[in-house]
């Protein structure tokens, strides 16, 4: 069956279910009831992506039905619209189909550009020209997780030449950081930390993006050892979670943890 066939036969399906002889669970929906949906739906293809293997038939077919159940949110969605006179999946695909195209002057007309970093600067100013915003760094989600937010902010700022001409000179940021940190935490104000506390977590995101590293995949990793090494730490001494164990014995458990998990 072709894609286009497919995609009309989800739609037909949606349209079914969504029909006075359909689901009523589906007929109860609205666009806003389905968020939460979403974002689980967008969590569950990251992490699918996260674990592609594009060797493993199992890996691939999780991808492919993470990446139908993201889908079906945009046909859902697009339905209800529909029903309402506003737009319907046509319109959306449309819309979507306009913008690459309009993104991308140097493929289908007759700008030049040398290479992907001025690709992306003319991105961003095509947006902000087309989507009439005030300031170039609008738009993007600031229910973002923070990491994410903080990786966009500075990858467009970057774009349009605001940035450090080389990794080391973050690491001479986060150092300035560092010690700012420090003084507000023998102040003791809480602001203060907290304000100083981002600039440094902010610092350390940038020193990832000029070192090519996803500041968010890279935390997660982290989470995920702890996770790992502080299991291996239960299996070891169990009744370690009463919370009668020393500092010493703790540490212990964790160099041995880590050994066994090399």
């Amino acid at each position: 069956m072709s894609e286009e066939n497919s995609i009309n036969k989800l739609i037909r399906i949606m349209e079914t279910l969504r029909s006075p002889e359909g689901c009523p669970w589906d007929r109860e929906q609205s666009v806003k009831s389905l968020r939460p949906y979403i974002i689980e739906e967008a969590f569950e293809t990251v992490e699918a992506i996260d674990n592609f293997d594009p060797a493993n038939r199992k890996s691939i077919d999780e991808l492919k039905k993470e990446l139908g159940d993201l889908l079906l949110q945009v046909i859902f969605i697009s339905q209800m619209t529909k029903e309402s006179g506003l737009f319907d999946f046509e319109d959306v695909a449309e819309a979507i189909s306009n913008k690459l195209v309009n993104r991308h002057p140097h493929v289908f007309s007759d700008t030049i550009v040398k290479d992907s970093n001025e690709v992306l600067t003319n991105w961003n100013l095509i947006k902000k020209d087309k989507e009439s915003r005030k300031n170039l760094l609008d738009g993007i989600p600031v229910a973002m997780p923070a990491i994410n937010l903080s990786q966009r902010y500075a990858s467009r700022a970057a774009s349009v030449g605001f940035d450090w001409n080389k990794w080391e000179d973050v690491v001479a940021k986060i150092e300035e950081e560092w010690l700012e940190l420090l003084d507000a935490a023998e102040s003791g104000t809480k602001e203060k930390m907290e304000h100083e506390l981002g600039d440094l977590i902010f610092a350390v995101v940038n020193l990832g993006r000029k070192l090519g590293i996803d500041s968010e995949k890279a935390l997660k990793g982290c989470a995920a050892r702890f996770k790992q090494r502080f299991d291996k730490m239960e299996e070891i001494d169990p009744d370690f979670i009463n919370g009668d164990r020393s500092l010493e014995h703790l540490e212990d458990l964790w160099q041995k943890a880590k050994k066994e998990l090399k």
